[in-house]
């Protein structure tokens, strides 16, 4: 494994945003940056050996931290995905989160572990990035510690490790927010995905869970075979934003939660999780963004695959808990594994 190390741009405090490339013997090369934790760029074969990039960011420091940015391979936390009117109850103290999506509090607030500077350790094979988040920060009780590692194997398998501990009694929901595109250009709604849930979340029209989990049988949500993405997509309304439940989970040892085809360019991609669901989300709200190497992004042109436990968890006992203990460690292993 070779793993190169170079400057990525300055923080406001002066402080270095570092990048870091790792590549290994099959022509996958994966570049992660210190902000936000990004995952910045993958570059991996097609069926012919042609090498592309197939996540979605931008060139510079600048557009990261821009306006623009959609969370763009991000980790999010503390709390990835929704929590409604940015209010939970935990032992009976009521906590006020930032509203920033709608009347929602979303992926962390308004400056989230996206919006914080990691700091790395460079390991044999893999990367490491630490971050402390003090009691209080965006309203979340607690202090906590997270670290997140990023390795690359020789069979293109890109493994995330999380790994956090708190000191006071919280609720802690980490994902990876990369927008995938195998072919590297263009709409996303010709891919080929096939996702191991028989049950999603319904959603109300702020996109928070209703509590029903409903089964996929029959509907535009059914994806327990392989189909388009672009099949039924417009029976959704505007696209899938959706959280999936993934089949077989025991937050153990990792399932097979999503598979992903682009016939054109013959890539493929698994995702691999201990979490007990993915939200699969096909960039609705994508335009006219600047992105790399002159491309400009704009609707259904990426997808996401965040592994994760449901929005909105801590307002709906019935779904899997999010609470973590000072005496417990989080732990979650999450894999992107690419292939022709």
């Amino acid at each position: 494994m070779n793993i190169k190390k170079d400057q990525f741009g300055t923080m406001p405090d002066g402080s270095n945003v570092e990048r870091f490339t790792l590549k290994n013997s099959q022509g996958m090369t994966v570049q992660i940056i210190t902000y936000g934790a990004t995952i910045s760029s993958i570059q991996v074969p097609d069926s012919k050996g042609n090498i592309n990039d197939v996540v979605l960011g931008f060139d510079d420091l600048a557009g990261y931290q821009s306006e623009q940015n959609p969370y763009f391979g991000a980790c999010c936390g503390r709390y990835a995905n929704r929590i409604a009117k940015g209010t939970f109850t935990l032992e009976g103290t009521t906590y006020s989160l930032a509203i920033n999506n709608g009347p929602n509090s979303l992926h962390g607030g308004l400056i989230g572990f996206d919006k914080k500077n990691w700091i790395p350790t460079l390991l044999n094979d893999a990367v490491e990035m630490r971050l402390q988040s003090p009691d209080g920060e965006e309203g979340y009780p607690g202090t906590l510690e997270v670290c997140v590692r990023y390795t690359l194997s020789e069979q293109n398998e890109l493994k995330i490790d999380y790994q956090a501990t708190t000191d006071k009694k919280t609720i802690l929901n980490l994902t990876n927010h990369t927008y995938f595109n195998l072919a590297g250009k263009g709409t996303v709604l010709n891919h080929q995905i096939q996702i191991n849930a028989s049950r999603y979340a319904v959603v109300d029209e702020d996109s928070i869970p209703t509590g029903e989990l409903r089964a996929v049988n029959g509907t535009e949500m059914d994806f327990l075979s392989p189909r388009f993405i672009g099949e039924n997509i417009e029976q959704t309304g505007y696209g899938y934003d959706h959280n999936y439940c993934i089949d077989q989970s025991n937050g153990t040892h990792p399932v097979l939660a999503a598979c992903v085809k682009e016939p054109t360019s013959g890539r493929t991609l698994e995702c691999w999780t201990t979490e007990p669901g993915v939200q699969f989300y096909t960039g609705n709200y994508l335009e006219n963004i600047a992105g790399k190497n002159g491309q400009i992004y704009n609707r259904q042109e990426g997808f996401c695959l965040e592994t994760q436990h449901y929005p909105d968890s801590p307002n709906h006992p019935s779904f899997p808990s999010v609470i973590l203990e000072p005496n417990q460690t989080y732990r979650q292993k999450t894999a992107y594994i690419f292939g022709t």
